[in-house]
């Protein structure tokens, strides 16, 4: 079962804070207090704890990670995958997919012409209706005429 393992927000430049065991999502605007909250559609950030993984693997020390601190930790689920657009159910809320990658700072990897999982796995939603997410929550995607019911 794809679920959420941890909730994060970001309160100021360089420094997150952990959310348990739940954060509050508020429709058009990302979790509650998150200094990135608002902007854009890029409102709350995902990425697996897979992805995770391949990058702690490569064993590469100037990835941009420390640069990056995502909202939301998955796992079993592969968001990247799926298209734009896609609706997500989690805890009470329903987030749109709006962008999946983001921009490379550069690094070791993409200097030697390979792929980073941060730069293509990264994926950013907008929170079409807010409510609560706990850890451990199911992810469930939706149909697009779901929302219409």
């Amino acid at each position: 079962m794809s679920s959420v393992i941890k909730l994060n927000k970001s309160v100021e430049k360089g420094k997150t804070v952990a959310l348990e065991p739940a954060a509050l999502f508020i429709a058009d605007f990302g979790i509650e207090g998150d200094r990135h909250g608002g902007k854009d559609l890029r409102q709350v950030s995902f990425f697996g704890i897979e992805s995770i993984q391949k990058m702690a693997a490569t064993q590469v020390t100037t990835l941009c990670t420390k640069r990056f601190n995502e909202n939301v930790i998955t796992e079993n689920i592969q968001l990247y995958k799926l298209p734009v657009g896609t609706l997500l159910k989690i805890g009470d809320t329903i987030q749109r997919i709006t962008q999946i990658g983001k921009k490379c700072f550069g690094c070791e990897l993409t200097d030697n012409n390979q792929s980073c999982p941060l730069a293509k796995e990264v994926v950013f939603t907008a929170v079409i209706q807010g409510g609560t997410v706990q850890i451990g929550a199911a992810i469930e995607i939706l149909a697009p005429e779901t929302l219409n019911k």
